[in-house]
């Protein structure tokens, strides 16, 4: 039986020599965002039959912003394993910029969901 060839790309972790680096480090601190999101949406989801379907509308909000956290998060990591092999790693400014603005939405659509929903 011949080997599966893996498709894609080489695996990011191979662009650097140590393993639990910045770029694994900011990699985790993502996915604990995204989970954080996905869990405040459920809360969200929790107050429907209280608040009707304006209570969708702050878990849409964290949902999508969980996707974009996921379909971003291995360009992510492979341009910071790519910086840690130069020597200078770019911060994400647009993605944290992008990230707070969600977080203030939600918080602007749960207030509005608790007062006028």
């Amino acid at each position: 039986m011949a080997p599966t060839a893996h498709p894609g790309p080489p695996p990011a972790a191979a662009m650097h020599s140590d393993p639990g680096l910045q770029p694994e480090r900011t990699a985790l601190a993502w996915e604990r965002t995204l989970l954080s999101l996905v869990v405040v949406s459920l809360m969200f989801v929790r107050w429907l039959p209280h608040r009707g379907v304006i209570a969708l509308l702050p878990a849409a909000v964290a949902v999508l912003a969980a996707a974009a956290i996921l379909l971003a998060q291995r360009r992510r990591y492979a341009r910071a394993c790519r910086g840690l092999s130069r020597g200078s790693v770019a911060p994400a400014v647009v993605a944290v910029t992008a990230t707070g603005v969600v977080v203030g939405l939600i918080g602007v659509f749960g207030l509005y969901a608790v007062w006028w929903g």
